[in-house]
């Protein structure tokens, strides 16, 4: 039966069926409706991030792991860049008069190098002569010793059987035994430091000797603008590091000047060597130089008398409190240019990082770093407004305190006086 217009018309309306939908619809059965087709292959991508991660994970392990082995490298190196910058002035000074700079370099250490040995030297010299003093006076002080307990507790000891004693004690065995085993320890801590001092020493000589080639090679490979930027931080530190220095110089020869006269006066003996050594402790090494300084002193003026041990202490006690409130902030505001409360955080924070090394170096590195981001932070004029000197603004209508407590003792008795009038009415 031939098609009508009708049925025409309605098999051209029909939609067309959409056959991708079909299609990729599962059926139950089929390999799709469960899991991955077998002969199915991996993103191209997946092996190559597999293996980019794992690489990541091994650089940042041995990175981590150089970086641990390396701390006490970057350490000495740190140390000796500050020491490079500390006498930077003296040797750019000596090259600017026509000698060489590595002549000039080594100058300075030599002559660093004498005073450090002169200064052990006597150190040494009078420690020596104190412990041979205390070992020829160890018999009469143990007699002494002895007297008193038999005077006290009214008994019979002798010095013989003491030392016989002390000879057969398994506790001086032990000790000797101990002590034996801990020279070669002592040994290896000494040459140690002693190989670190020179590492130092070399990098410090190389820094300073060859500073401008430094710089010529740290500004090859930045544009103009930022080589700019580069030797002005540079010159910034050396300014700040050498007015730390020289503020810390004058520091040790006021207090080494200071103790040598209580000490001439008091007649302790090697009097001139224990200035020094307070002056140089108590300002070069941190946080404990103090108590290291004055404790030498107080010891030797022990052995004299104990009541000079005593004033030695409360002369100490005195003068660093004048130095740390008095004299420090003057000489560190004019040479370094930092807050005092900025100066003590950032010594703290310098011994939490590097321990005493970034304590001695954590100052001229914050002054450094003050004054080289104080050149990019625009600064406006202040106001002059009462608060920004502490002082309250107080309006009109908004009376003070005293105004107020005084209308409060005068409105009371008039109260007071009304309440009475109000109830005879």
């Amino acid at each position: 039966m031939a098609r009508t217009d009708e049925d025409g018309r309605t098999a051209r309306n029909t939609a067309p069926v959409d056959t991708s939908q079909v299609d990729t619809v599962p059926r139950a059965g089929s390999p799709a409706a469960g899991a991955a087709v077998p002969g199915a292959r991996m993103p191209r991508w997946l092996p190559r991030a597999m293996v980019l991660a794992l690489a990541l994970v091994a650089a940042f392990q041995l990175g981590s792991w150089a970086f641990h082995q390396l701390t006490g490298l970057l350490i000495n190196i740190l140390i000796a860049f500050f020491l490079a910058l500390a006498i930077e002035p003296a040797v750019s000074w000596m090259a600017s008069r026509g000698m060489r700079r590595g002549f000039a370099t080594f100058l300075v250490f030599l002559g660093l190098a004498i005073a450090v040995a002169g200064f052990v030297t006597l150190l040494g010299s009078m420690l020596a002569g104190q412990i041979i003093k205390m070992v020829e006076g160890f018999p009469d002080y143990l007699d002494s010793v002895i007297n008193w307990i038999n005077e006290t507790f009214h008994s019979h000891l002798r010095r013989v059987d003491v030392q016989e004693g002390l000879l057969h004690s398994d506790w001086l065995r032990k000790y000797a035994q101990n002590s034996a085993a801990g020279v070669l320890d002592v040994s290896g801590q000494v040459l140690g430091g002693l190989f670190q001092l020179l590492t130092i020493g070399l990098f410090a000589f190389y820094f300073a000797a060859d500073g401008p080639r430094l710089r010529r090679t740290l500004c090859s490979v930045l544009p103009p603008s930022r080589q700019a930027e580069v030797l002005r931080a540079w010159e910034i530190a050396v300014d700040k590091t050498g007015g730390y220095l020289y503020s810390r110089g004058v520091m040790a020869l006021i207090s080494g000047i200071a103790h040598y006269v209580l000490l001439a006066a008091l007649g302790v003996p090697y009097a001139p060597v224990l200035g020094v050594w307070v002056g140089l402790v108590s300002q070069f090494i941190p946080t404990i130089g103090t108590y290291l300084a004055g404790a030498l002193p107080m010891l030797i003026a022990f052995t004299v008398d104990p009541l000079y041990a005593v004033w030695v202490l409360v002369f100490v006690v005195i003068y660093q409190q004048f130095e740390n409130y008095m004299l420090q902030p003057k000489l560190t505001s004019k040479s370094v240019d930092i807050h005092p409360a900025v100066a003590f955080g950032s010594v703290i924070a310098g011994t939490a990082l590097l321990g005493a090394v970034g304590a001695l170096i954590a100052i001229p590195a914050v002054a450094t770093l003050q004054a080289f981001l104080g050149a990019y932070v625009k600064r406006y004029d202040v106001t002059d407004d009462p608060r920004v000197h502490g002082h309250r603004r107080r309006g009109t209508d908004a009376p003070g305190l005293l105004s107020r407590a005084r209308r409060l003792i005068w409105q009371r008795p008039a109260e007071e006086s009304e309440e009475p009038e109000e109830g005879s009415a």
